[in-house]
């Protein structure tokens, strides 16, 4: 049981470890096992982490715990800041639902449509919708896709660069130097996880808006929930991150670790807690951001004309449990089965330094918040620190 669960979470996981674990526990002394917790929290020799920062929540417990900062020794804080890469994503689909509740956009209308000229007309002559934006199914490339690979040096100076939506648009479908790329599939007929789309869904939120991203993003999702903790990047700057905050480090090429706290990014670059995310997942499934009919969205992954799960291509994301190699992503979301068939959803998100994640049920009975600071450069599958405390969380 604990092996097949460890595979099914496998996928799903993304943080790191470090040296002695502090803990704050609430609720009874039951239920969770707060001993493995705050094992699972220890950092390894081969674990990649420079300190890690979880919260969990289990049928009404909660624990939180933090590692040391195995680089400098120092006590990590329980409400540490981080960034949280990609699991701004889920926010982005957020607001793209709520204006289609609002009658603002159709979800079955093209990107063609709404951005006319953004996608080069001979290379993607059929219709991507902004559903398929949000669901991995657009075919479109990656970000800076054919892009020739960067040295540790000129990864760690890039983190400073901050793009706009367009600019980020513009050097990957028209890039200088080097072939621009074209659809990696037919739109909908497979999925592939793809930031890339979700740069246009960005640039779509501020075309129909008016606004930019950040004041969409505060004044829809951030305020509504309360979540004072998290903060959209400052447009043309590269920022810190806030204090208390969890410290990442990338190694130059001669092995020295530099804090990248310091970064740019794009409009939906964000920095936020392990509190704040566990509100957002809370508010998102438990209505207060979406009527129903645009939360059914969340836990739907797109499926063929026989009613089937597409085909996902490249065998990156979705490879475990019953539906292995098919569609395990929704409007914003990944599901995760579970062997005694439940299911969590959620999303996982890296920044240089960062790997973080957030799951839960659909009940929200269990769910688990993650941070991993990195001390390597390898980012390879899911960390094994996440595995571990996933494992704990939900096996306990």
């Amino acid at each position: 049981m604990r092996r097949s669960l460890a595979l099914s979470l496998a996928a799903a996981a993304t943080f790191g470890v470090v040296a002695p674990a502090q803990a704050a526990t609430a609720g009874p002394a039951t239920g969770l096992d707060r001993a493995a917790l705050r094992e699972a929290i220890t950092v390894r020799p081969d674990d990649g982490a420079s300190g890690v920062v979880a919260e969990v929540h289990k049928n009404g417990q909660t624990w939180r715990g933090t590692s040391g900062d195995v680089v400098t020794g120092k006590r990590i804080s329980r409400v540490a800041h981080f960034r949280i890469g990609s699991i701004s994503k889920p926010m982005d689909a957020v607001i793209l639902l709520q204006l289609s509740a609002e009658g603002r956009i159709d979800l079955d209308q093209s990107v063609q449509h709404y951005l006319p000229g953004l996608l080069p007309e001979d290379r993607f002559k059929e219709p991507i919708s902004v559903r398929q934006l949000l669901n991995h199914t657009s075919g479109l490339p990656h970000d800076l896709e054919g892009a020739p690979a960067t040295s540790p040096d000129e990864e760690i100076e890039r983190r400073l660069d901050y793009l706009t939506f367009d600019e980020a648009i513009q050097q990957t479908l028209r890039p200088e130097g080097r072939p621009a790329p074209g659809p990696r599939f037919r739109p909908g007929t497979q999925q592939e996880y793809n930031s890339f789309g979700y740069r246009v869904a960005g640039k779509l939120i501020e075309e129909i808006t008016g606004h930019p991203y950040q004041y969409e993003v505060t004044a829809r999702i951030l305020k509504p929930l309360k979540m004072r903790e998290t903060r959209a990047a400052v447009p043309g700057t590269s920022t810190p991150v806030p204090r208390p905050y969890l410290p990442g480090y990338l190694p130059r090429s001669n092995g020295e670790l530099v804090d990248v706290n310091v970064q740019g990014g794009v409009p939906a670059s964000m920095t936020s807690t392990t509190g704040d995310l566990d509100r957002f997942i809370s508010g998102l499934f438990d209505g207060r951001l979406l009527r129903p009919a645009q939360a059914a969205e969340l836990f739907a992954v797109p499926k063929g004309a026989d009613g089937k799960p597409l085909p996902y291509a490249n065998d990156s994301n979705c490879e475990t449990g019953p539906g292995k190699g098919t569609a395990c992503f929704s409007v914003g979301l990944k599901y995760v089965p579970l062997p005694d068939g439940s299911v969590l959803w959620g999303k996982t998100g890296s920044d240089p330094g960062y790997r973080s994640g957030v799951f839960a049920s659909r009940d929200l009975n269990r769910r688990a918040v993650y941070s991993m600071g990195t001390s390597s450069s390898l980012n390879n599958g899911a960390p094994a620190v996440a595995q571990r405390l996933l494992l704990a969380a939900l096996d306990s």
